[in-house]
């Protein structure tokens, strides 16, 4: 099992992870949630339906990072508009970031969080690892936060296509970038995995 998730009977995964597998999975975790930034405030109105409505942010994030992450609703990347019909499009993204980023960013750090959680629960193996047991609700909550960490890294790679993660492979090990590629691929690997056990 060490490396991949394996289904569990009756739903959930689990994982076998060494030290420095929980340990680099917790830090890129708090690494994200750090990244997505903090929760309504303390002092934020008791009144959930008043938080429900809470206007969000209508521009996209300056970091390319969060701009993955929370990307424009209404884009066209292969087309080039004309004025009138990228305006119409930005105008509409920005609608739809006002009212749906909040949300977002929630859930992305509720699934951190979970991540964060269940690693710091773990009881050690004799061997120096652990066995990661999620229930069907944390898997979903882990695939999650693994699709955003790769979003996250793939993105500090400029990593924009199915090619550019081929060329990751042939990086020489001097290169500096070699230890992001390798959490990027090692996250993947287990993704895909997670993934597999979801599957019906």
């Amino acid at each position: 099992m060490s490396g991949t998730f394996e289904p569990l009977p009756g739903g959930g995964a689990a994982v076998a992870l060494d030290d420095v597998e929980i340990s680099i999975i917790r830090s890129l975790a708090v690494q994200l949630l750090e990244l997505i930034g903090p929760g309504p405030a303390e002092d934020a109105p008791a009144d959930p339906l008043a938080e429900l409505f809470a206007d969000g942010p209508t521009e996209p994030p300056s970091d390319p990072v969060l701009r993955r992450l929370f990307p424009d609703a209404y884009s066209d990347p292969e087309g080039t508009p004309g004025p009138r019909e990228a305006e119409e499009r930005k105008a509409y993204s920005a609608e739809f970031r006002r009212y749906t980023e909040n949300d977002l960013r929630a859930g992305k750090r509720e699934n951190a969080l979970a991540v964060i959680r269940s690693l710091d629960a773990l009881s050690p193996a004799g061997d120096g690892g652990a066995v990661l047991k999620l229930s069907p609700q944390e898997s979903r909550q882990w695939l999650g936060a693994l699709n955003d960490l790769r979003l996250a890294i793939g993105s500090r790679l400029e990593i924009t296509d199915e090619d550019d993660s081929d060329l990751l492979y042939r990086l020489p090990d001097e290169d500096p970038r070699k230890p992001m590629v390798m959490a990027y691929l090692w996250l993947g690997g287990l993704q895909e995995t997670l993934v597999a056990t979801l599957m019906p």
